[in-house]
């Protein structure tokens, strides 16, 4: 099947500096996209703000691999742009090895 795509180019954007909610139930992957309001700053309090929801996405599971898999070669993108740096593996959790005493190590 071909599919030709048509831009829509009075359709609204959605500015969002946070993820809300993030879930999947098997059919769904439902992201909630937030933004953060900072109220009106006090001397001598300290900040506050307010968060709301700006757009929910609704992705069936084949649209949310499709995003799984663009996010991953943005990230791949960043990485070599050196904006985002990939964490080294963390050495997985062992049992502490016993250690020898003075008097195990005496012959």
């Amino acid at each position: 099947m071909t599919l030709r795509y048509i831009d829509q180019p009075d359709l609204a954007e959605t500015f969002a500096d946070s993820i809300g909610n993030l879930s999947f139930d098997g059919q769904s992957l439902r992201i909630e996209f937030s933004v953060t309001r900072m109220d009106e700053v006090k001397p001598g309090a300290p900040m506050t703000g307010r968060r709301y929801p700006a757009c929910r996405l609704v992705l069936p599971p084949g649209a949310a691999v499709e995003l799984i898999n663009r996010m991953q070669q943005v990230a791949a993108a960043l990485t070599q742009a050196g904006v985002l740096r990939q964490n080294p593996p963390q050495p997985t959790a062992t049992a502490p090895q016993p250690t020898a005493t003075a008097s195990q190590t005496r012959n």
